[in-house]
């Protein structure tokens, strides 16, 4: 089966895109625009979370001017009570340093709550958008899953699952900055809107840089994707249990290694000389935002010597031009990280946007049951996405209703993909597939799905309960622990689950604790008990006994011709032992149809299978 590589074939990264210009600032600013449907996603996650966090953030805005003018009240009447050699009534100033007091507490307790909510709000985001994007991805076709190009989009997207609690937290906070901006000007302002001029001129270098860094930074790591993606791939074969054997077997080990050491570094020296510039260029621009910041300061300090402001007049101003420096700066600087987070934002959106090819019509009919006809595939052809080779072409055959037919030919003949298109896990690219005289397409598809059952030779083997593993067959069924051991008895399961500490409830595979691993073979049955859990009229059945020893798979296709009595049923197998109990053989090659007929017809006609059935017979005698 053609499939599209998601890594490179030579030893040499080169990273995708590189000469891709940075994005604009429009493109930057148009970023923004993914924030209302991340906020809407926020609200729908938990409203009351939400409104909580919004009003809590609303007070510890105004908190700063209030305890700065408070600071400034509070030194002014020191000095008017030591002008009285003790003589004044203290008890205005001893209110003062209460009120300050009850604000410094309400301040940290506020910022508390605010963590606690942003903590909390965080992890559902993170929850939900984790269940969007599965039931997402769930909708898509498997050819999308099968090219590189959707499998960066998906990774991209799958790493904005998490960590949307940081840009959560980031915006409100954004929010909350400029309300206490607000306040803090209005304070200046009174005394002189220059220095609110003089202070956005000494924050604008610093902003400038910043905001050009994010941007290269955004393109390095978004260039890089397929790179990341292979390093995320080498960390995990070079400490598996699933590739162990082999690692140490061929001595992969070194080999591993290096790759991931010497693309790893590729990428460290890339972003390693872009921090060492940004680290450079920030220390020179934030010097002059600092000097324009004194300047401001020195003028504050010279009317305070001069009588025209009062002590407490200067330690507002200096305190209200530092916070304002230091809000502006956190505002721009948040300003252009959050359009780079929108940025990344856009990665989980897009994935969003991206619609199944397969799916579907309107007014589409139910699977019919019982089917009366059968199949007819006419003049189907299907190649892969990037692939100029077809994988099947030019077939035509009938597949009636109840009847078993053996798929047989060598690899890459095209047999799986033939059950796939049966199944309508893809769609043909030239020719149709009819079902009782209509269009496949025109059935809907989950009825089609539900009643088409597979079992593929790369089974997925999940790291869950031996119950679960079977009941994935029909899922909505796992907690029908009699239809259970049923199908496992049938598909001979029964005896690997019989050994098992756990039983039903034992978790397979090492990845948890206490985890059992199972053999090939044994694997194999827990798979097949899969095809019995599922009351599909079309069975089929992808190399079902391949890792059963002889005995095992005469056991197991005998309960299988029992199982499919009056059912449609599709093999495929290299086994002619087990094909011969078809009642027709399909012979495949090239992706084209050589032969078809039963096990008696096909050694008459003397041709390719009968050659194979011979060559396999010698290897018995």
């Amino acid at each position: 089966m053609a499939k599209a590589s998601s890594r490179p074939d030579n030893h040499t990264a080169t990273p995708t895109d590189p000469n891709k210009p940075d994005l604009s600032w429009r493109e930057r600013l148009s970023a923004l625009g993914n924030l209302p449907a991340f906020f809407r996603m926020v609200w729908q996650t938990s409203p009351g979370l939400f409104i909580g966090n919004a009003a809590i953030r609303l007070v510890r805005a105004a908190m700063p001017a209030v305890m700065l003018y408070i600071g400034k009240l509070i030194i002014d009447e020191v000095i008017r009570l030591s002008g009285l050699s003790g003589a004044g009534d203290t008890t205005y100033l001893w209110e003062l340093v209460a009120a300050e007091f009850g604000l410094a507490i309400l301040s940290t307790a506020l910022g508390r709550a605010t963590s606690l909510l942003d903590g909390l709000l965080g992890d559902l985001v993170t929850n939900r958008t984790s269940v969007l994007l599965m039931e997402h991805a769930a909708t898509l076709d498997l050819e999308q899953f099968e090219d590189a190009t959707f499998y960066d989009k998906l990774e991209r997207a799958r790493r904005q699952t998490t960590g949307r609690s940081f840009l959560l937290s980031q915006v409100f906070g954004q929010v909350q900055e400029i309300i206490s901006v607000g306040f803090l000007a209005a304070g200046l302002a009174v005394y002189n809107p220059w220095l609110l001029l003089l202070l956005f001129i000494a924050v604008t270098p610093s902003f400038i840089g910043d905001n050009y860094f994010n941007q290269k930074s955004y393109s390095l790591s978004r260039s890089w994707t397929p790179e990341r993606r292979e390093l995320d791939y080498l960390r995990y074969v070079g400490a598996s249990d699933e590739t162990a054997k082999e690692v140490k077997i061929f001595g992969l080990s070194g080999f591993l290694i290096n790759r991931f050491r010497d693309l790893s570094w590729q990428y460290y020296t890339k972003n390693r000389a872009l921090a060492i510039r940004r680290a450079s260029w920030g220390t020179v621009l934030t010097a002059l935002g600092t000097a324009g910041y004194y300047g401001a300061y020195l003028w504050i300090v010279a009317r305070a010597v001069g009588g025209t402001i009062s002590i407490g007049d200067l330690t507002f101003l200096a305190g209200s031009f530092r916070q304002l420096r230091s809000s502006l700066e956190g505002i721009l600087l948040q300003f252009s990280s959050l359009t780079q987070e929108a940025m990344y934002l856009q990665d989980l959106f897009d994935f969003f946007h991206i619609t199944p090819l397969i799916d579907s019509r309107d007014k589409a009919l139910p699977f019919p049951n019982p089917v009366q006809q059968g199949f007819v595939f006419e003049n189907v052809g299907f190649k892969y996405t990037n692939s100029e080779r077809w994988a099947l072409r030019n077939l035509s055959f009938t597949l009636e209703a109840g009847e078993k037919l053996a798929l047989v030919g060598e690899n890459g003949a095209g047999k799986t993909t033939l059950v796939k298109l049966l199944a309508r896990l893809y769609d043909p690219t030239e020719g149709r597939i009819l079902l009782d005289g209509r269009d496949l397409r025109d059935y809907d598809l989950d009825d089609l799905r539900r009643n088409v059952g597979v079992i593929f030779q790369d089974y997925v083997r999940f790291k869950m309960s031996a119950g679960i593993n079977i009941a994935v067959g029909d899922i909505d069924e796992r907690t029908n622990q009699p239809r259970i051991e049923e199908s496992a008895q049938r598909s001979l399961a029964d005896t690997v689950i019989a050994k098992l500490p756990g039983g039903y409830e034992q978790v397979l595979g090492r990845s948890f604790a206490k985890g059992v691993e199972l053999s090939g073979g044994e694997w194999q049955k827990v798979a097949l008990g899969r095809a019995y859990m599922r009351e599909a009229q079309v069975l089929i059945l992808d190399e079902p006994t391949a890792a059963l020893d002889a005995r095992a798979e005469y056991e197991v296709f005998q309960r299988f011709a029992r199982l499919t009595e009056g059912k449609t049923s599709v093999i495929i197998s290299h086994r002619f032992s087990t094909v011969r109990m078809a009642d027709r053989i399909l012979v495949l090659e090239g992706g084209q149809l050589l032969e078809i007929g039963s096990h008696k017809e096909l050694l008459e006609h003397d041709g390719r299978y009968a050659e194979l059935f011979q060559l396999q017979a010698r290897g018995y005698q």
